[in-house]
């Protein structure tokens, strides 16, 4: 019996797969987590107990310095969303809720645009010029964004989202061939993709760091476990800040108000009315939130 400190890659059927000391241990948690109502979490840092035939257990979770309830993971460095021009059409409220999540716990966020070969990128790239979130513009055909995503990754714990269909697979086959994962084709019928990626599962790079694959994410679970308090909303665009305390009153909500300094600058052509109008959309849902919803 030994002891080790390692990391989570993935879970699958009740058995976590650890890496420590240079090797991948299969783990089972310890019951004292499931009467906590705690699970591991691909991302999370752990202490391991490693029996003579190589199997182990997992007998503590280390802090966590953030997580993601849906998908499952935690420790996050860096949360790459891949929105495509086309094949699915992108959604500015889907894509700015995700930044606003990843902002709002601390999470470096990247905008990926997917599938510049198949339509013009400028009008989504346009949104997120202002926004102080870096964008990049990708195409698996051209080549166009590969390197600079690739130079992103290195040594961070990197987490890919995005809706079904959009090239999160195809962009990780991009950035390192080895990955192989699969890839869906589009359903024509639907206009939407097939879920190719069905568990959360974090792949080393030989630069240094990891990436993970995500299933992808769903309206539904964003808004049921993921919602930002109306309070913290604001400070969840980056854009809004330089004018988040020049507002008239200071209960300034940044709706409609008169005298209100954000809406000033959605005027002045200083933040992009999709992202103020995804900020009002949002707002809306949360504004008459109670304390005992968010539990």
């Amino acid at each position: 019996m030994k002891q080790e400190i390692g990391t989570v890659l993935k879970g699958i059927g009740g058995f976590y797969y650890v890496e420590a000391a240079d090797a991948v241990y299969e783990c089972k948690a310890r019951g004292v987590f499931r009467k906590k109502g705690m699970s591991p979490y691909a991302g999370d840092r752990v202490s391991i107990t490693v029996a003579e035939d190589g199997t182990g257990t997992i007998d503590e979770i280390k802090p966590r310095k953030n997580q993601l309830i849906r998908p499952p993971i935690a420790n996050i460095d860096q949360l790459v969303i891949v929105a495509s021009t086309c094949e699915p059409s992108p959604n500015p409220l889907i894509i700015d809720k995700m930044l606003a999540l990843a902002v709002d716990k601390r999470i470096h966020p990247l905008l990926v645009i997917s599938k510049a070969d198949l339509a013009d990128s400028e009008a989504l790239f346009q949104i997120y010029e202002k926004s102080g979130i870096e964008t990049i513009v990708f195409s698996t055909v051209t080549g166009e964004g590969i390197n600079r995503v690739r130079a992103r990754l290195i040594g961070k714990f990197s987490a890919f989202t995005g809706n079904s269909g959009v090239g999160k697979s195809s962009l990780l086959n991009c950035i390192d061939e080895k990955f192989q994962l699969e890839t869906g084709k589009i359903s024509q019928k639907l206009g939407r993709g097939r879920h190719t990626t069905r568990q959360v599962e974090l792949y080393p790079l030989p630069e240094g760091g990891y990436v993970a694959d995500t299933p992808g994410f769903s309206t539904v679970d964003i808004e049921r476990y993921e919602m930002i308090d109306k309070e913290s909303l604001p400070y969840a665009f980056p854009e809004f800040a330089p004018f988040l305390h020049q507002c008239r009153f200071t209960s300034c909500a940044h709706v409609c108000e008169k005298g209100c300094a954000v809406l000033q600058a959605v005027r002045d052509g200083l933040i992009h009315p999709s992202r103020h109008s995804s900020y009002v959309s949002m707002y809306e849902e949360v504004k008459d939130r109670k304390e005992w919803e968010k539990k």
